[in-house]
């Protein structure tokens, strides 16, 4: 009398990893997301690598951490998969300030954001 499974959230073939908090504004973390976009993971870590991007460091963890999922938990093959999905998402602001002149108050906006990451593998056509 256990609860059900859980249905999956992906595909039978995709596998998928999501970074939360990470310190940087959407915007820019999406330019780094757009950067691995539709290509294989082993060209896409070597892109997140050699990147001059501070946020490319963590997305290439949530990169390892989706290739790990799809190894170990769903039996995918690691040399035919590909980054079919990597979307950027907000999360909470920070609000702060600073004193300007003539009694003023900067706003100084700190955001988060998240990443998701989804491989899919595909079949290689000979």
């Amino acid at each position: 009398m256990g609860k059900s499974k859980n249905p999956r959230r992906v595909a039978e073939n995709e596998a998928m990893a999501k970074s939360r908090m990470l310190r940087v504004s959407p915007q820019k973390l999406n330019l780094v997301a757009q950067m691995i976009r539709r290509k294989k993971v082993d060209r896409a870590l070597a892109d997140l690598t050699f990147s001059k991007k501070r946020i490319a460091a963590d997305v290439k963890k949530c990169l390892l951490s989706a290739i790990a999922n799809a190894e170990n938990n769903h039996g995918l093959d690691v040399d035919s998969l590909v980054v079919a999905e990597a979307w950027v998402g907000k999360n909470l602001v920070l609000k702060r300030g600073r004193p300007r002149a003539r009694g003023r108050y900067g706003k100084i906006m700190k955001p988060f954001s998240e990443i998701t990451i989804k491989l899919r593998q595909v079949e290689e056509a000979a």
